[in-house]
């Protein structure tokens, strides 16, 4: 095998990008991170670039809003992967990756860009409700820019972060397991998709100098994490050695429910919507145009979620 690909990793000391980092540096890339100015006096994340450093990581200094300092951190590497938040309840930036498409024009040197994506794919995503659709639909404008720019590509689509899906129980609004009591969302069986998020970190740094995966949709699809809501919490009952009191929540009161909040849980509740009243991930095959992780790279040893919840007894 020749030589690993140079990889600069944006959005660092986020939620997924410092695992990202961490994954990059562990499977023996020359590892860069964006050290953008915007941080100011944030310590923790600063702290946290130092340690990058300490770890072998190079930091870099570039920011959107100045181009030139993006072209040249770029032209220092071979791979981009940004790692903005795309979230409405913590920083919802996906739309200035726009900038990143113009640099990476410019820079004429990546030969391949992943896109800050991860969670659902968002081209099975254009019937989605208002106002979660804004994501997925912000997220197809990045791709289109990328097409029309003809910058290779992967995109990495992981499904549900185990951290705040399955701490939680699936449930809206809380990443901690109760020991009591749960709600269902209808009949609790549409299945779904949980990943622990250092193996999605792992599953993208793999794929970088794979060419199986030039040009196309990764899906992270752990088969044994392939549940519904109703084998969660059963996972985890028997975990505890107890059953859990269920009540169920209708299709009619969590669409009603969610007409009274604002934007930012809106947003939120619609993808709970999708998944586990519709099952939007686990109800399709994947076609030609894309790869399956798991089948991929059989190596890593992916997280269960009877693994997962164990941290929590």
């Amino acid at each position: 095998m020749g030589l690993k690909s140079r990889v600069l990793i944006i959005g660092g000391t986020g939620y997924l990008g410092k695992r990202l980092v961490k994954a990059s540096l562990e499977q023996g890339h020359e590892t860069y991170v964006l050290q953008r100015p915007e941080i100011g006096l944030d310590i923790e994340k600063i702290q946290m670039l130092l340690s990058f450093k300490k770890q072998g990581a190079r930091l870099v200094v570039g920011s959107f809003n100045d181009h030139r300092s993006l072209v040249e951190a770029l032209k220092q590497v071979d791979v981009v992967i940004c790692a903005i938040s795309g979230v409405h309840f913590r920083t919802h930036q996906i739309l200035l990756q726009l900038k990143l498409v113009e640099a990476i024009k410019e820079a004429g040197n990546i030969k391949r860009f992943l896109p800050s994506e991860f969670g659902t794919d968002p081209s099975r995503m254009a019937d989605a409700m208002e106002p979660g659709r804004e994501t997925f639909d912000e997220k197809m404008v990045v791709r289109k820019a990328i097409k029309d720019a003809r910058i290779p590509f992967t995109y990495i689509s992981a499904n549900c972060f185990a951290g705040y899906f399955v701490g939680g129980l699936c449930q809206f609004g809380t990443i901690l397991p109760s020991r009591d009591s749960v709600v269902l969302f209808g009949d609790g069986n549409q299945k779904s998709i949980f990943v622990d998020e250092d193996d999605i970190a792992a599953y993208t740094i793999k794929t970088i100098d794979d060419p199986r995966t030039l040009n196309k949709t990764l899906y992270i699809r752990p088969l044994a994490n392939i549940l519904s809501q109703r084998q969660v919490v059963g996972i985890w009952e028997k975990l505890l050695g107890k059953v859990l009191q269920k009540s169920s929540l209708s299709e009619k009161q969590f669409l009603d429910s969610l007409k009274e909040k604002d934007y930012v849980v809106q947003a939120g509740m619609s993808h709970f919507y999708h998944f586990f009243y519709e099952g939007c991930l686990a109800n399709f095959e994947i076609g030609d145009d894309a790869e399956e992780a798991c089948r991929l790279y059989p190596d890593i040893k992916y997280t269960t979620v009877e693994d997962y919840l164990k941290q929590y007894l």
